[in-house]
């Protein structure tokens, strides 16, 4: 199979396409959407956003060192489009879209209702770089939606229609699992009770 050479780049994907909010007080709240962010580190759990100085989020996360990573599904995939293309300067974000602003427990950093996931951070460091400074934070507070759990309070992700963000376009999660982590090892047991889990959880959804 044959390559061709590209100049460097960011080609990174698919990335999870996220929307940031930030400030405390109603009177600064503002949502800016974020692909460049991820995890960093487990124990305890860290993770990161970059951002261009220039933008009034930057401004906001700096003052407060707190933000809010909120997971998009796919009915806010023009939401999450919308806030990243319209500044916090012109518009109030949360009105124009009619998102419930609620707030943090660990941060009193604002949160996005209607995402299915929200995930509380602490800014500990600030890395700068050319075009982006890199907000480390450590995750003191993870939210989930109440309609994704099973009878049996098992997280279900699937459930939750997320979205990912691939060159440009945003698409949707496949819903049928390639693979669980560990299975090119797994024991033919074990194969046989996940696969029997996984149509028992599929006949449930269909009801």
């Amino acid at each position: 199979m044959s390559k061709r050479s590209l100049k460097p780049g960011t080609m990174l994907n698919p990335l999870p396409v996220v929307m940031v909010s930030c400030g405390k007080e109603e009177s600064e709240y503002n949502i800016m959407t974020v692909a460049w962010t991820g995890i960093i580190n487990s124990e305890p759990p860290m993770t990161y956003v970059s951002i261009r100085k220039s933008r009034l989020s930057h401004e906001i996360i700096k003052k407060n060192a707190t933000f809010v990573i909120n997971l998009c599904n796919e009915k806010l995939v023009k939401t999450v489009d919308y806030c990243g293309v319209v500044s916090g300067r012109d518009i109030n974000k949360f009105k124009e879209m009619r998102l419930t602003a609620i707030k943090g427990e660990k941060t009193g950093c604002v949160m996005i209702e209607e995402c299915p996931f929200n995930i509380e951070c602490k800014v500990t460091n600030i890395v700068e770089y050319g075009s982006h400074d890199m907000f480390v934070a450590e995750i003191v507070g993870v939210h989930a939606d109440e309609a994704l759990f099973s009878r049996s309070d098992k997280l279900l992700f699937e459930k939750a229609d997320l979205v990912v963000y691939n060159h440009g376009d945003y698409f949707a999660l496949e819903k049928t699992s390639l693979g669980r982590f560990g299975h090119s090892v797994m024991k033919e047991k074990t194969k046989k009770r996940l696969a029997g889990e996984n149509r028992a959880r599929l006949r449930t959804k269909k009801r």
